[in-house]
């Protein structure tokens, strides 16, 4: 049996930025932004989506991963009261919830740091982060230096090689559990944090919560070394993003190819998305905006789970520049989601519902069928059961012969249902794909 990650199609939330809330978080009143999130939820159910991942959530100074506050939703979104009510909807409606947890770093407001600044070496706090050394000032005249996080101090690094920062960070976890019914969490900056520490993580949490999920922001390296029994469920896949957008543009499916292979042993476990709040838009990178279509068939059905960005169902442009994500984070009410509706929407929706209702995209194996430069088809199994998805990034229809190891006599569309079904002769299934397109074929009728 599967879990409920294994069968996630996920929703990217980035509350602050969808909710319009100011960048800086300098007033002492609270606003209730979360009836603009709670208004999201109908939207997900139609389409699909039976996760979400949202965040950063709480107190912080501005961005969000500068962190004042670990128990206290950000007040620029609202108040506790209405993130366990934001909690209790997703659940009524089949969702699950994942929230980012800032371990790595807090900001420069959070109690222990400001604690040291006023106590300096008397302060019971001192060895609460990286690097304390009261013989010099920080760039940013903080009594003492300290570590950073990647040169930016207004990001000093926790030490979490001490017990009590451990201790602490566990405690706030428990508390998320019990207050809020979470499902998860997604560790940022998880390339850096203490593998001991994750190793940790990962039996309270067990502990806290049946089925409970944790997964990492990994850029580079080995996933492997962080995707296992002992320490996380999930990493992100940037491999797999890097390929699938590379891959379009350079009309290279041999890429987008050799990193799932390359991936395939722990390739089902892994978060999957093609854009998202650090990156640039799937629809400003693709150099053809009719690759949209492919680019996220290709999401729902290669091994991984699934995540689309907000927006990314209406097809939301958006580039980072040297100095600011904001175009990244645009502010998006549901009074828009008639006007932004495209065929793209209809066509994610269709791609969520699949994915979700069939067991060979959930932890089904992998196995590459067909392979040229611009055309692409591979199956899923679960058990003898057998999918197939046949993409196309030319502009003109590809006539595509694809060998299926399987006895079986036809294949029924399932993104089109309305097509008529495909036989299968001598062991291959002939179509026509149209232009910037795909099939996903269900197998009838045989066995391996």
């Amino acid at each position: 049996m599967s879990t409920w990650y294994e069968r996630g199609v996920f929703y990217h939330m980035y509350p602050l930025g969808m909710t319009g809330a100011p960048k800086h978080n300098e007033n002492t009143e609270i606003t209730h932004r979360f009836d603009q999130l709670n208004r999201y939820i109908p939207h997900l159910n139609q389409l699909g989506f039976n996760a979400i991942y949202i965040g950063p959530l709480f107190e912080s100074s501005s961005h969000g991963y500068d962190t004042r506050d670990y128990k206290l939703v950000d007040r620029r979104l609202g108040d506790n009261s209405d993130f366990k009510e934001f909690v209790a909807l997703c659940h009524q409606s089949g969702i699950k919830v994942v929230v980012d947890g800032v371990f790595n770093h807090t900001g420069r407001e959070f109690f222990a740091f400001r604690d040291i600044c006023e106590k300096r070496w008397d302060s019971t706090y001192k060895d609460w982060y990286k690097g304390v050394n009261f013989d010099w000032q920080s760039p940013l005249g903080d009594p003492f230096g300290f570590e950073a996080w990647q040169g930016h101090f207004e990001l000093p690094c926790l030490n979490l090689f001490n017990p009590a920062v451990r201790q602490y960070l566990f405690d706030v976890i428990r508390f998320w559990v019990n207050e809020f019914d979470i499902d998860g969490i997604r560790l940022d900056c998880a390339n850096v944090l203490d593998f001991n520490f994750m190793k940790e993580l990962r039996r309270e949490t067990a502990a806290m919560k049946e089925d409970f999920w944790l997964m990492g922001e990994v850029i580079h390296g080995d996933y492997s070394r962080w995707v296992n029994p002992e320490m996380l469920h999930s990493v992100t896949n940037y491999e797999l993003h890097k390929s699938i957008y590379s891959g379009f543009n350079d009309h290279n499916f041999f890429e987008i190819a050799h990193n799932v292979r390359r991936l395939e042993a722990i390739g089902r476990e892994l978060y999957t998305f093609v854009d998202n709040h650090d990156e640039d838009r799937i629809a400003s990178k693709l150099t053809k905006h009719d690759h949209l279509a492919p680019v996220y068939m290709c999401l729902f059905t290669l091994p991984g789970i699934p995540s689309v960005y907000y927006g990314g169902e209406w097809g939301v442009e958006g580039k980072r520049t040297r100095t600011s994500d904001d175009d990244l984070r645009p502010a998006i009410s549901m009074d828009q989601a008639d006007t932004l509706h495209c065929p793209l929407t209809d066509l994610i929706g269709k791609l969520g519902h699949i994915h979700a209702e069939n067991p060979e995209f959930h932890t089904g194996r992998y196995q590459e069928l067909l392979l040229t430069n611009r055309q692409y088809a591979y199956g899923r199994w679960d058990g003898d059961s057998l999918i197939v998805t046949a993409l196309n990034s030319d502009d003109n229809p590809a006539a595509m012969s694809i060998p299926v190891p399987v006895n079986a006599n036809t294949a029924v569309h399932l993104l089109e249902p309305e097509l008529e079904e495909v036989p299968i002769e001598n062991g291959k299934i002939n179509l026509t794909v149209p232009g910037n397109w795909g099939a996903i074929l269900k197998l009838k009728g045989g066995s391996k």
